[in-house]
């Protein structure tokens, strides 16, 4: 599988490159967008299955994240998803609609990317998590469950806790989120550890969740001024995941045309616990 990908670099701004995956020469592109704390890697089992089925799969280390740069700011997600469009459109010159899916904060990034550029995605597969702005992301923000919105959104705090507590720290951050813990391969999991290990990752993670307050700000002011998606939706949910039961519901609140699916036996870490059926479930929603 690693045989077959492509890995590269791209200058976005001053101060800041992309670190990228690519796969495949189909004629449509689909772009994966990852989620915290994770990076490209989560798609490495959803890739294959994308790539036989005729797609250009692009999976990128959003700003901060991976081999990405790690500059101090721009993390709200409409600037990561300007990123985005400037590593597709001007780095790799793709021509046409893409296909976008996005998990956990990618989640957020990917919608951020489907508002701001709404004649080049044709469809969006949102997986497990809350999106600010909504009326669910008010309410699943203070479920207890997901104290580490609060905990990741203080300065300084959480970097000076968890710094050279890598490991242990997101073991527990898996483990208790996982219907399966054996889902995420011990390689993947030392890849993700050294990933957030690195100076300033941690801090660049944890900036993705500080700016959700004007995350909040940007996607009530684009529906507002856009109005709700208008392109097929698939909203994916883990079944025992703290947004797996809401997350169709959430996005009827910001589209119009959205198919829910519920994975059995996965919680949040969809892409490693369901990667197959995760795929194809792309594949046939975009075949409609």
């Amino acid at each position: 599988m690693t045989d077959d990908l492509t890995h590269g670099m791209a200058p976005i701004e001053p101060g800041l490159r992309l670190h990228y995956v690519t796969a495949g020469e189909g004629p449509r592109t689909a772009l994966l967008l990852h989620g915290f704390p994770q990076t490209w890697r989560e798609w490495r089992h959803v890739i294959p299955p994308l790539v036989a089925a005729g797609f250009r799969v692009i999976a990128p280390d959003y700003r901060g994240a991976g081999n990405s740069w790690r500059p101090a700011d721009g993390y709200d997600k409409r600037t990561m998803a300007r990123d985005l469009h400037v590593l597709l459109r001007t780095h790799l010159n793709v021509e046409g609609p893409v296909v976008l899916m996005g998990h956990d904060i990618g989640l957020m990034v990917a919608y951020a990317y489907a508002q701001a550029y709404r004649d080049e995605v044709s469809h969006l597969v949102t997986v497990d998590a809350p999106l600010p702005g909504t009326e669910v992301f008010d309410r699943i923000r203070t479920d207890p469950r997901v104290w580490h919105f609060a905990f990741h959104g203080v300065r300084d705090v959480p970097e000076m806790l968890v710094a050279g507590r890598e490991r242990p720290y997101l073991q527990a951050f898996f483990d208790a989120r996982s219907a399966d813990p054996s889902a995420v391969a011990p390689e993947d999991f030392d890849a993700y550890v050294d990933a957030y290990s690195a100076p300033g990752a941690l801090r660049a993670g944890f900036e993705t969740y500080r700016a959700f307050d004007q995350d909040i700000e940007d996607n009530r002011a684009a529906l507002a001024r856009n109005g709700k998606l208008d392109i097929p939706v698939l909203a994916v949910g883990g079944a025992t995941s703290t947004a797996g039961d809401v997350i169709e519901q959430m996005m009827r609140e910001v589209a119009t045309d959205v198919t829910g699916l519920r994975i059995p036996n996965t919680g949040h870490w969809v892409p490693d616990e369901a990667p197959h059926t995760l795929a194809q479930a792309l594949i046939d929603r975009t075949k409609a």
